[in-house]
């Protein structure tokens, strides 16, 4: 199951696809709502992580878009280091919990 990562810091997003990548997971990432919402109308993602500096607004908004374009799972990611076992402790559970729903 595809999943986009959108973050505000592409610095964090890179370390959260790395770790995303190295354990086998398809993903991409972006650090803007009309990239996050461009990649979402392909419909190509289940599940959408959204990080921890993205405005309530902005949050509110993608999760409704991500409703409309295929997405099953939106998860609320505020990273916390280190970042790879955050990612592998309390992302990958959820992103396959969702692929699990398919």
């Amino acid at each position: 199951m595809r999943t986009l990562v959108l973050g505000r810091s592409p610095a964090r997003v890179t370390e959260v696809l790395a770790t995303l990548r190295a354990d086998g997971f398809d993903a991409e990432g972006v650090s803007t709502d009309e990239e996050a919402q461009k990649l979402l109308e392909t419909e190509e993602f289940g599940v959408l992580i959204i990080g921890g500096g993205v405005k309530p607004d902005s949050r509110a908004t993608l999760t409704e878009f991500a409703a409309k374009h295929q997405v099953k799972r939106v998860i609320d990611g505020a990273l916390t280091e280190p970042f790879d076992a955050y990612v592998r402790q309390e992302l990958e559970p959820l992103i396959r919990e969702a692929a699990a729903k398919e």
